[in-house]
């Protein structure tokens, strides 16, 4: 499988090429950037490392020629905020380049039958436009959505309650953002309900959630980017791509209808496969927090109108 990451040169895409690479699934690693000597870079970085990974052909360029075949398109390219600038201007900034990016990728017909992963933020948003601009069919547009949320928010419980991270099984869902939205009646550690885990209370709960929702920020202020984390998520998704493993991760998808939530991307538990995503999966949920998803598909479609209003 041929994977092309558009913002290829830069932190998060680089560490996704450099995840995809030590996990070995994929065959071709294709780094696209605007700043074309930086793609070519970190592709020759990772090349250098292939004797002790795994055998890839790994490519670079400036321009979207070097994508031609791919079967999957990872789009991590984006644009910080200036000073004094206000979010949605940043989001109408974003969407304008993301258009481009989807202008492109359509003119040039490079990987017409390829699966859009959207990465780049706001994602549930981008991720919304890809879909409404029929680059491909809704099923094969996802974004990385709550899966990097819902990796932090497992580490940081596994942290807290020194279990192997592995064993902790909790969602975060709706948006990748402000509204997101954890499943508290469904987390378990080993097949342990949470709420039996000695230790365990609402209030170190809820600690330990709002520290997942600004660990983003943490990093960015520790170390001026987030890249790791968003790397190895990306990557589980890529490969469930590829391998078409059906595998259930929490991509943000165009929701038709299930948990009355409809006609918005957000995350919901969805089996990842070769076209995308296969199906979106109904979680059984508690009363109040069907209500805090329904909040958080709100506020999505507000922003989304403020959007299209200022565009």
């Amino acid at each position: 499988m041929k994977v092309s990451i558009i913002g290829g040169g830069g932190r998060v895409g680089s560490d996704a090429a450099f995840a995809l690479q030590l996990g070995g699934i994929v065959k071709e690693i294709a780094l696209v950037d605007m700043n074309a000597d930086m793609a070519a870079g970190e592709a020759l970085d990772i090349r250098h490392g292939s004797h002790y990974t795994s055998s890839q052909i790994i490519t670079s360029s400036g321009e979207y020629g070097v994508m031609e075949g791919s079967n999957c398109v990872v789009i991590t390219a984006g644009l910080r905020r200036k000073p004094d600038e206000s979010r949605l201007e940043l989001i109408s900034r974003n969407v304008g380049l993301f258009n481009t990016i989807l202008d492109g990728l359509k003119s040039t017909q490079l990987a017409p039958d390829a699966t859009i992963l959207v990465v780049s933020n706001p994602v549930d948003i981008l991720t919304h436009i890809a879909v409404e601009s029929g680059i491909t069919s809704p099923s094969r547009t996802i974004g990385l959505g709550t899966v990097l949320d819902t990796c932090r928010f497992c580490s940081l419980l596994a942290d807290h309650f020194s279990v192997p991270a592995k064993d902790v099984n909790a969602l975060i869902l709706g948006e990748h953002g402000d509204s997101m939205v954890p499943i508290w009646s469904s987390a378990n550690i080993g097949g342990i309900s949470l709420s039996s885990i000695s230790g365990f209370t609402k209030e170190v709960g809820q600690s330990i959630f709002d520290f997942t929702k600004k660990s983003g920020a943490e990093v960015i202020r520790l170390k001026g980017g987030a890249g790791r984390a968003v790397g190895v998520s990306i990557k589980e998704v890529v490969e469930a791509i590829a391998l078409d493993s059906g595998r259930v991760l929490p991509v943000s998808s165009l929701q038709s209808g299930k948990l009355g939530i409809s006609d918005i991307s957000l995350s919901l538990p969805t089996r990842v496969g070769r076209n995308g995503a296969n199906e979106v999966l109904a979680p059984a949920v508690s009363d109040s927090e069907r209500d805090a998803l329904h909040a958080s598909a709100a506020a999505l479609k507000e922003v989304l109108g403020q959007v299209k209003s200022a565009v």
